[in-house]
Parts: C-alpha cells; structure tokens; sequence
C-alpha cells in the first residue's frame, strides 16, 4: 500500500498524523490503521467488495460536534477529494 510511496513524502505524512494525534491529546484513544482488501461475505462466501472506508482512528468525545471538530484539520485532507466519516459507537443495553 505505502510502497509506491517516495520515503520523504510518506516521513512528511506520518508527521503530520503525528502532529494530529498530539492535538487530539487523550481524546485518540487509537490510532488505527490503513484498512485495505474489503471483502462481502454473504451465505458463507466472500467476495471482493469495493468500499470508500480506507482507514480508522477512534476518538472519544463528549458530542458528535466534539468528535467532528477533531477531525477538521485531519490529514487525510492532504489527499485531494478526500473526506472523513465520523461514526458513534451505540451502547447495546446490557452488554
């Protein structure tokens, strides 16, 4: 994934995830990682699957509007036509 990737612009990216993570503080409870290969399973077989979904972190805050205004300078956005999707866990009751 990151191998077609000149060195110097990949040490210049994951310094600014660095330098993301660091403003979000304790609220990046996990860094997460590229996502990559997404598969459909239905009635036991996978198949090949296209998805938009190329990556996660996992923050945590007190309001959507918290979370969302984490991610507004994300540096995915260096990517041209980029956009970030932020999702809330939903408590099960009773689990």
């Amino acid at each position: 994934m990151f191998s077609n990737i000149p060195r110097e612009q990949f040490q210049a990216g994951m310094g600014a995830w660095m330098a993301w993570s660091q403003k979000c503080g304790t609220a990046l409870t996990d860094m997460g990682t590229p996502l990559d290969h997404p598969q459909t399973v239905a009635n036991g077989t996978a198949t090949p699957a296209k998805s938009a979904i190329t990556g996660l972190s996992v923050l945590q805050a007190n309001s959507m509007a918290d979370a969302v205004a984490l991610v507004k300078d994300h540096p995915h956005f260096r990517a041209p036509g980029a956009s970030v999707q932020v999702f809330e866990f939903v408590r099960i009751p009773g689990m």
